[in-house]
């Protein structure tokens, strides 16, 4: 028998973790040995109960998310855990330097509860017996001889799902964003400057252009869509009644969402 996961999460959004402790204690492989909303909180839970993974936001009262990194890089007495950072935009000096100080993996909010549950299960091996059925269902929908064509038949699936127009000039454009943030999602720190024009230039239209298109493509999803499907994919971190993502957020969930589906990245 596979033995727990221990979990910290730290986040200053009680709310948001609340939705991650419920989701942690439903799974069977996993447990919560603690919830901390700052960074000081934090470093005293895993001193304390020495984790498998930290959950944690960059951004936090007291320490922030990169100071518990560092504090956590400097201890040689005993296993560093596994760490997903969750970040939003606007923070992507301060991701960079989250990367060079080694965090596992990023969730960018507002993110899918999906998602989450399956990095967990990569980054910690222990639950070997939940991965198998995974793995399968993944070699399924993405196959090495055929990887470019099946991401882009995931993608049109979703757009479609979303309720999103195929004739408007914004669904092609949010397309060619997500598969080129799969593929380099680098980008999603550069939408401005490097992702929209690259798009315009494919186009031959102007990047602005390309940022209004895809905002009318997504407000289009928010009056025609199908709510339970935007619930689904956007609901657990936003209000999705009252709040659209922004361009970078909607490019950014849907990239990983099907990154995590193909293994890509």
């Amino acid at each position: 028998m596979s033995k727990k996961v221990k979990i910290i999460v730290a986040e200053d959004n009680r709310n948001l973790c609340q939705i991650l402790q419920d989701y942690i204690q439903r799974e069977e492989n996993l447990e919560m040995v603690g919830v901390a909303y700052n960074g000081l909180e934090a470093w005293e839970l895993i001193q304390k109960h020495n984790p498998d993974l930290v959950i944690m936001d960059l951004v936090m009262p007291n320490l922030d998310g990169l100071e518990v990194l560092e504090r956590l890089n400097s201890r040689s007495s005993v296993p560093r855990p596994k760490t997903i950072m969750l970040t939003a935009f606007g923070h992507e000096t301060l991701t960079h330097q989250a990367m060079v100080m080694g965090v596992d993996y990023f969730i960018l909010k507002p993110f899918d509860l999906e998602i989450l549950g399956k990095r967990i299960r990569t980054l910690t091996q222990e639950v070997e017996v939940s991965n198998a059925p995974l793995q399968q269902s993944c070699s399924s929908i993405v196959s090495p001889s055929g990887r470019g064509l099946n991401i882009n038949m995931e993608v049109t699936t979703m757009m479609h799902q979303l309720g999103i127009p195929a004739h408007v000039k914004g669904y092609q454009y949010i397309r060619d964003a997500i598969l080129m943030v799969i593929e380099d999602v680098s980008l999603l720190g550069a939408v401005t400057k490097e992702l929209y024009p690259a798009i315009a230039k494919k186009y031959n239209t102007a990047p602005s252009r390309v940022e209004r298109g895809i905002r009318h493509a997504i407000e289009l999803a928010w009056e025609r869509g199908h709510m339970e499907t935007l619930k689904r994919i956007f609901g657990y971190s936003m209000n999705i009644e009252r709040q659209k993502p922004t361009n970078s957020e909607f490019i950014a969930l849907l990239a990983d969402k099907l990154r995590v589906m193909s293994k890509v990245g």
